[in-house]
């Protein structure tokens, strides 16, 4: 009895403690319940004071002030100032410079998902639309980017223009400027469609709208400054570019070597008070062509002409300076990986200018790194990832299309198991990048510069796109390896390396931006402590420290507990009320692994302090998962508003279960190379007690994606949507419209050429190539005339698909390319294979007459033609291994010539001098082709004719899938 009442006091101690954590109670309420608790489990086991006393003494202290900051609060922050390394200015600009948004309450552990739920789904203003429709829907027509890459090397003169005239360098700038003040989203949608024509124009009009001018002065440019330059270029009248990155100088930008000194000298004959400016700018896009630059350089007033001699050193501070400007050299070109987008240098030597050039006046010296750093969130979560969108969606169609077309071994490429391995990946992903560009620009519309969610947006899509491409790349094979103006896939391909490096290189992204400001942008203390820890004033930070501190221990016990319950329970149930079947376990389960993450980045914050700086493959693995969670909730969004068929259903569930278990490898990988290895233990045991919880997609799932991944319309709906997304066409010359014309046109006439191509594959017809088969098929009342131009007509579509292109032998001329299937070529494809063969079996007794079979019933004449086939094959001689007289014994000896009797034994000894003439062998077939394929075809049915009542055809049918 005695024990029992032991245990039972126990139990309700840790009980009441774990209910104090759990519900998050204050420092003094929290204390006062615990010391009720251990007084009340006294009276029921004194024995149970052995637990309790500890308890009671830190609750005690934790209530008296002196003490607890004596024994605790200052030991606390003593240490972790010596552990906590110097901040420089640049650094905390940074740290402090943007907004957060959802990424925050994932972090923190506890996602608010009624705030969630009431997130305004982006979409398309009526002007935005029309936009997209027409003025950008007319400039992809007139770019061809293999003439632009291979040819030119540049934009057309008429595509500059229409792109100056038709505001596409002004999507930002509010109207009363002249710009077009498009959302967040629509900035999203035009640079994909154009990228999906274009990676040089996408990302010639990308830059104006991103990181540049137009960007700096609207948010931080003097009024006199905003009338000056935002009109011309919203109208195209001012080319800007802007100058951060130099030799010396990448993702260590606060290390440039550009300098500006305060200084008098001569501007416009005028002595007046400015920047002696010195500066080497390397990599920059559109300056070859800028009008305008603008400037990132450190700042320096040594002899305190701006008013405080005690100030010298300013730090980081952005100019905009014309390119015309005495001493300003740009022009030479630099030439980008994959792409021969306008990119080059801009130096300057002792080039003076005035102090009305700094962006915002002096009042903003010092504060560039602030301003680049929220002004980076436009490229990096708009431009960017819609560049990677683009690529994937149009991997997406143009693969797909691939893999259904192209056969081999006699089926689709795409039904083959280890191509729906990586199929089914690049139909996820893409499925995940649409939901990831949507989240990302609801937040971005909202307003504020959410830092975070930007660099996961930029880093996830571009690495997301890179293996997508590849992935096209394996499937495709050789039709993608050969350059030239057929090639739809190669040139997305080599402009992979830019997305990845600029704009912050994904490596220095990954492991140090996005869990580094991360913790700082989302954690609800660890800022606010760290400006304290490096105050000046210590004895006064102490009282600051105080509160901030055990808040912070009371958020980092309430994470502990929740996460503790949710490794034995699961996660909470807390979903937005339009949850469903579907989604509603992936909410609880991202509700248990951001409580997981939120003690996890505690532990390694308190545990590793400034040293987490430098263990960057730990803090990637942080970034990964907070990443991921950011991701699966983009998914879930995405098909609340989507189709939720279940071909999307499939679609997101493969892309949900490959962010799980990125999360929870990555959660694993933490644990296994985290430094203190028994907190390690203990927060890996309290997250995930039972070891690994989830799988990736299964083989199963993969199949089935990757047959759907071939599929459109209604059996795909998510692949008709992504034609929206992009420049999509069917035309049978064009790059990608080329393999997208052969797709649909299968589709269109799929029953019969599978019909067909089962009968042939069992050897239902006689002749060598594809026009005897249709032919022999046409004659024997198997197929119809129609039928029979329709499969010619689709076999020259899909030959002329799968065609590469060649050149001369220096590889300067594209040479045409002759399909000799087409229609006006049919003929010549006809052999006398099929009159050599029934000569033969005439003369050898073994000729069967099929109309006289069918007469007298020993070949049924079936209204299937597929059965036909099949039963007429049956009643042929067997041949190839089948055959049982093959010319080989038993025991493998070969056959004397005397023995050899077969049709195929007879034929291997016949004088071909003493065969018919090839033109009397094809008489009687050169006579029907010619009727059949020449004169019905070419003259009744003409290419064009017959494509424009397929189209329709298609219509139709797409229509009534539809409905």
């Amino acid at each position: 009895m005695t024990i029992g009442l032991f245990i039972l006091a126990l139990l309700v101690q840790l009980a009441v403690v774990l209910a104090i954590f759990l519900q998050s109670l204050s420092r003094i309420t929290g204390s006062i319940v615990a010391i009720i608790t251990i007084v009340v489990t006294a009276y029921i086991s004194p024995w149970s004071l052995i637990l309790g006393a500890p308890i009671a003494l830190l609750c005690l202290i934790l209530l008296i002030a002196p003490i607890r900051r004596a024994l605790i609060t200052k030991p606390v922050y003593k240490a972790l100032g010596k552990a906590m390394p110097s901040m420089s200015d640049t650094e905390r600009e940074a740290l402090d410079a943007g907004t957060s948004w959802w990424e925050k309450e994932l972090f923190m552990g506890n996602p608010n998902w009624k705030t969630f739920a009431n997130y305004p789904y982006p979409e398309l203003s009526d002007e935005e639309q029309s936009f997209i429709d027409n003025e950008v829907e007319y400039l992809c027509a007139m770019l061809d980017e293999w003439q632009i890459q291979h040819d030119d090397k540049e934009l057309s003169p008429e595509a500059w223009q229409f792109i100056k005239d038709n505001g596409f360098l002004g999507l930002i700038i509010p109207k009363e400027y002249g710009g077009l003040e498009f959302s967040s989203y629509a900035q999203s949608r035009i640079m994909s469609k154009i990228a999906s024509r274009s990676p040089t124009a996408a990302v010639t009009c990308m830059v104006p709208n991103s990181l540049g001018p137009g960007e700096l002065l609207m948010h931080y440019g003097t009024d006199a400054q905003k009338q000056r330059w935002l009109p011309g270029l919203a109208k195209g009248e001012e080319i800007p570019c802007f100058g951060l990155t130099g030799p010396e100088a990448g993702s260590d930008a606060g290390a440039i070597p550009d300098t500006g000194v305060v200084c008098y000298g001569i501007h416009d004959g005028e002595y007046t008070l400015g920047l002696r400016m010195n500066f080497s700018k390397r990599w920059i896009t559109l300056a070859p062509i800028a009008t305008v630059v603008g400037l990132a350089f450190k700042m320096y007033d040594p002899e305190g002409l701006l008013g405080d001699i005690d100030k010298t050193d300013y730090g980081i501070t952005c100019a905009l300076v014309p390119a015309s400007h005495e001493g300003v050299i740009t022009g030479p070109r630099h030439y980008p990986s994959g792409s021969p987008f306008m990119n080059g240098t801009v130096d300057g030597t002792d080039v003076f200018i005035p102090l009305d050039y700094i962006i915002g006046g002096v009042e903003n010296a010092g504060r560039g790194w602030r301003m680049l750093m929220e002004c980076l969130g436009v490229g990096r979560g708009i431009s960017l990832p819609a560049l990677s969108t683009s690529a994937s969606e149009m991997t997406y169609l143009s693969v797909g299309a691939f893999a259904k077309v192209r056969e081999q071994f006699k089926i689709s490429v795409g039904k083959f198991e280890g191509v729906q391995d990586v199929t089914s990946y690049i139909a996820s992903q893409t499925y995940m990048l649409e939901a990831f560009r949507h989240l990302v620009t609801c937040g971005l519309n909202q307003g504020g510069t959410p830092s975070v969610m930007t660099a996961m947006a930029k880093y996830y899509a571009t690495e997301t796109m890179r293996v997508v491409v590849n992935h096209g790349m394996d499937v495709v094979g050789g039709r993608a390896i050969q350059m030239g103006p057929r090639n739809f896939l190669a040139i997305p391909y080599h402009a992979i390396p830019v997305s990845i490096t600029v704009e912050g290189a994904n490596i220095l992204t990954r492991s140090l931006m996005i869990f580094g400001q991360g913790a700082m942008r989302c954690h609800p203390y660890l800022f606010d402590e760290l400006q304290l820890l490096q105050s000046d004033d210590k004895k006064a930070a102490i009282k600051p420290f105080d509160v901030l501190f055990f808040k912070h221990l009371g958020y980092t016990f309430n994470r502990g507990a929740k996460a503790f319950v949710s490794g034995y329970m699961g996660g909470s149930n807390d979903a937005p009320l339009f949850a469903d079947s579907f989604t509603r376990p992936y909410y609880k389960h991202i509700n248990r692994l951001s409580t997981s993450f939120a003690l996890t980045a505690d532990m390694a914050l308190g545990l590793l302090a400034g040293d987490l700086k430098r263990k960057e493959m730990l803090s990637g693995r942080l970034a990964d998962i907070h990443g991921h969670l950011f991701i699966a909730t983009a998914i879930l969004q995405f098909y609340q508003y989507g189709s939720k068929s279940k071909a999307e259903q499939l679609h997101a569930e493969v892309a949900l279960k490959h962010s799980l278990f990125t999360i929870q490898e990555a959660f694993v990988s933490f644990f296994d190379n985290f430094p203190n290895r028994m907190a390690a233990g203990v927060v890996s045991f309290v997250t995930f007690p039972s070891g690994r919880i989830f799988k990736p997609a299964s083989d199963e799932l993969k199949r089935q994606l990757g047959d759907i991944f071939m599929d459109d319309f209604k059996a795909n709906p998510f692949r008709d949507y992504l034609k929206t997304m992009v420049y999509y066409n069917t035309e049978p010359n064009d790059v990608t419209g080329r393999m997208e014309n052969a797709y649909q046109t299968l589709l269109a006439v799929e029953p019969l050429w599978q019909r067909f191509k089962k009968a042939e594959h069992k050897g239902s017809f006689e002749g060598l190539t594809f026009e005897d088969f249709v032919v022999e098929a046409s004659q024997n009342g198997d197929i119809s005339e129609e039928e029979a131009e329709v499969l010619i007509h689709y076999n020259a579509l899909r030959f002329d698909s799968l065609l590469t292109d060649t050149f001369d032998e220096h590889l300067e001329q594209v040479q045409e390319r002759t399909n000799p299937h087409s229609l006006e070529n049919a003929v010549d494809k006809l052999t006398d294979y099929a009159q050599l063969k029934k000569d033969a079996q005439i003369r050898n007794g073994t000729y069967i007459d099929k109309e006289s079979a069918i007469e007298d019933n020993k070949l049924p004449n079936h209204q299937n033609s597929a059965d036909h086939y099949q039963d007429y094959q049956q009643a042929e001689p067997q041949t190839g291994d089948t055959n049982p007289n093959h010319g080989y014994e038993p025991d493998g000896d070969v056959k004397m010539v005397s023995e050899q009797n077969t049709t195929q034994e007879r034929r291997g000894q016949t004088d071909f001098n003493k065969a018919p003439t090839k033109e009397e062998a094809l008489y009687y077939r050169t006579r029907d082709a010619e009727v059949i394929l020449n004169n019905r075809m070419s003259e009744n049915h003409s290419d064009a004719k017959w494509q424009d009542g397929l189209r329709r055809d298609n219509v139709h049918g797409s229509k009534e899938d539809s409905e």
